[in-house]
């Protein structure tokens, strides 16, 4: 319960603070690829319920039909204004709706498609006894995950070589140690994250 309030205060206090980025995220998106500037991607959330995952979309329509789940730094797929939108994570900042509505919490394993959750063993669907959350562990271990991914002739098949077991490895850690002091930790150790991205650009 305590969780919950605080997911539900953070979504709304973060959508109230990053309305402006969520405004020149949009432009930058629509001026670039006039069209819809939120992807709704469906993810398997807690106990395998399916359900629409919100995000500004970094990619050119239909990406998903004419390329695979996983996204290299140098896909051809992806638009121009991805490259900030991506770095500075401002593209997950949708996923606050999806906060309020208790499909995710602000901290917790990252949801995946349905073709990764199906090769879960029964240990790994232990990621879903949880809701998927905005951030965790892994998602700042692999912030840069198109970059370990840019120049792979397979960037599918380095996923699942170079990131995929450490990111299940993370998230099952964190199923069995969560608590609101992981959280915090967590999300403190996100925004240094993304400030060191911001170092590194400048």
């Amino acid at each position: 319960m305590a969780k919950r309030l605080f997911d539900m205060l953070f979504a709304m206090g973060g959508l109230i603070v990053f309305s402006p980025l969520w405004a020149i995220a949009s432009r930058a998106v629509s001026k670039e690829d006039p069209g819809p500037v939120i992807y709704k991607g469906t993810r398997v959330g807690k106990d395998g319920r399916e359900f629409k995952m919100w995000k500004f979309r970094t990619m050119v329509q239909n990406a998903d039909k004419i390329g695979g789940p996983s996204t290299a730094a140098d896909d051809p797929r992806l638009l121009k204004c991805s490259h900030w939108i991506r770095r500075y994570k401002i593209d997950e900042l949708p996923n606050l709706v999806n906060v309020l509505k208790g499909d995710m919490s602000i901290v917790g394993p990252r949801p995946e498609v349905k073709f990764y959750t199906d090769m879960y063993s029964p240990e790994e669907r232990g990621l879903l006894s949880v809701r998927p959350g905005m951030t965790d562990w892994a998602s700042i271990r692999f912030r840069n995950e198109g970059e370990i991914l840019k120049g792979a002739a397979d960037p599918e098949k380095a996923y699942m070589e170079k990131i995929r077991p450490e990111k299940i490895r993370l998230g099952l850690e964190y199923v069995r140690r969560r608590s609101m002091a992981t959280d915090i930790a967590i999300i403190a150790a996100t925004v240094r994250a993304v400030f060191a991205n911001r170092r590194s650009a400048a």
